[in-house]
Formats: structure tokens, sequence, C-alpha cells
């Protein structure tokens, strides 16, 4: 199997496990607040990378330098704003909302990188763009949907989600793939506690009663291990073999395998436009990838 061909099946997994969190996270959320939530989340997931670092890896510790920290704290800096204002935004709306949003980011990334980066729009990512996006439309918003505070804090989130998607096609090019993902999940770690500090009850976080709950602790295992230190080492690594803009795309995925959890755990169905728009994300996932298009996948510009 060619190596773009797996890069593709692993961050389509990807999106399958950050899909099938959102009702995770909005369990969760009951007991820990936001900010709270994810200072543990990504401490246990800097935890288990650091420690895999340190027991198989030591040698990238040789490379850790100045640079190398400015850009995993860059990374980890519009992680935090996509996560924070994610999970935030969760509290005020709706899971099929928010991913809607969220999926903006597939619009985003193309966008910044064509305005601020001078990155060539191909013909297939236009289309991609443009059906992925309708899917995403059919799939989760309703006409009789109004937009509130929580749609627009999960808008700052898309944003933060597309800038980290743009720089980690910078910045994993040219850094030891686990070593950037230890920074960068760490940073968020740290951002995420000194907002939990500014703007929660932190000590929530020290309860044992809230930490041992079920629900809880089912939560910060599937979204720390498998959600965020396993995802974003594959991110990491398997970025480098595709563009930011068909990451994208890809990552346009995570809302309908939401949707299927959603209606695994809570037995809720499509519409009949829910459907429609799974399968426009599908046809828009392989029209980036018609030979007929183009010759070559459009690249990212390194000169940011």
């Amino acid at each position: 199997m060619k190596v773009g061909k797996l890069a593709d099946i692993v961050l389509l997994f990807v999106a399958f496990v950050w899909g099938a969190t959102f009702v995770i996270v909005q369990g969760a959320l009951d007991f820990l607040e936001p900010h709270s939530f994810n200072a543990v989340r990504f401490f246990i997931a800097a935890s288990f990378l650091w420690g895999w670092l340190l027991l198989f890896q030591r040698h990238e510790l040789k490379m850790a330098k100045r640079k190398i920290w400015v850009s995993g704290v860059i990374l980890g800096f519009w992680l935090f704003i996509g996560y924070a204002f994610q999970t935030i935004g969760l509290t005020f709306t709706t899971s099929s909302k928010a991913g809607f949003i969220t999926g903006l980011s597939v619009v985003l990334v193309p966008l910044i990188s064509f305005f601020f980066f001078k990155t060539k729009l191909s013909i297939q990512a236009l289309i991609g763009i443009f059906c992925a996006t309708s899917g995403l439309y059919l799939l989760t918003l309703s006409p009789s949907s109004d937009l509130n505070i929580g749609d627009a804090l999960v808008l700052v989130c898309a944003i933060g989600f597309a800038l980290q998607i743009i720089y980690t096609g910078k910045y994993t090019k040219s850094y030891p793939t686990l070593l950037l993902t230890c920074i960068q999940i760490s940073t968020v770690s740290l951002f995420s506690f000194v907002g939990a500090l500014i703007f929660e009850d932190y000590s929530v976080i020290f309860q044992i009663e809230v930490i041992t709950n079920n629900e809880v602790i089912f939560a910060l295992l599937i979204t720390s291990i498998f959600a965020t230190a396993l995802a974003f080492l594959a991110q990491t690594y398997f970025q480098k073999f595709t563009s930011a803009i068909h990451t994208a795309l890809i990552f346009a995925m995570e809302p309908a395998f939401a949707a299927i959890t959603a209606y695994i755990i809570l037995h809720e169905t499509l519409s009949f436009n829910g459907y429609i728009g799974s399968a426009l994300i599908f046809i828009g996932m392989i029209l980036a990838e018609l030979p007929a298009f183009t010759k070559k996948r459009p690249v990212i510009n390194n000169e940011i």
C-alpha cells in the first residue's frame, strides 16, 4: 500500500475517534467544567507521550532545540483554542450543530492558506470543499435552528483547528514526530489549567468523588489516550505525506462519525437530509482524489 493511501486511512480513523467522543465529552461535562476537563485530559495524554518518549525514543531529546519548542507551543496554542472553545460551546449548543460548525475548518483551511499563505486552490479542492460543506450542512444543521452563543464559540474553535492543521503541515516535515507532539499536548494542558484557575472552580479536579466517577473515568481514558495522545501522534506523523487541505477534507467525516455514534449509543436516527449529507461528504473526499482534475496534490507553502 502506498504511504499516501495509508495516511488517508489513518487520518480517517482519527476522524472516527474524534467524532465518537462528542457524546462522551458532553456526558463528562456534567461533572467537570470545560477547562478543567481539558486540563486533566491533556495532562494524562502528555504524561503518556512523555513516558513513551523517555522509554523508547530518548534519542529525540537530543533534537530538543529552541525552534522545536516554539513550533510545539504554536501548535499547542491553536489546538487549545480549538478544544477550549469547542468544549465550552458544547455547554450551550447541541452536538450536531457543534459538529457542523467545527467542520467549517474544512473550508477555513484552504481559505486561510489561500489568503494568508498564497497556497493555490485546485479545482478538485474547490469541488470537494463545496460537496463536503453542503453535506455537513444537511447532516447536522436543521433549517429551524437558531444561532446562539455556543455556536459563536464553536466557530472560534473551527478557526483554531484550521490553523493547527495548517501549521502541522509546516512543522511536521522538519521535526521529530513524538517530541513535537509531546510539546504540543503539554502546551494545551498548561493553557487549560490556567483557564481553569482563572474562570472555573479548579478544585473540582482534585475531588476524589468526581475524578473516580465512572463516566468521568471512561471519558478521560478514551479522550486522553485514544482521542488525544495516539490521535495527534498519528496526525503529526502522517500529515507529512499529504496536504493540509486534503487532511481537512478527511476530517470533514468527523460529524458523520459523531452521528453514527449517537445512533449506536443514544439511538438517534438520521433524517433523510442527514443520509444525503453523509453521501455528499464521501463524494467530496472522492472528488478531491480524482486524477482527472490534477496530477498531484497541492502542498502547503513552507514560507510561513
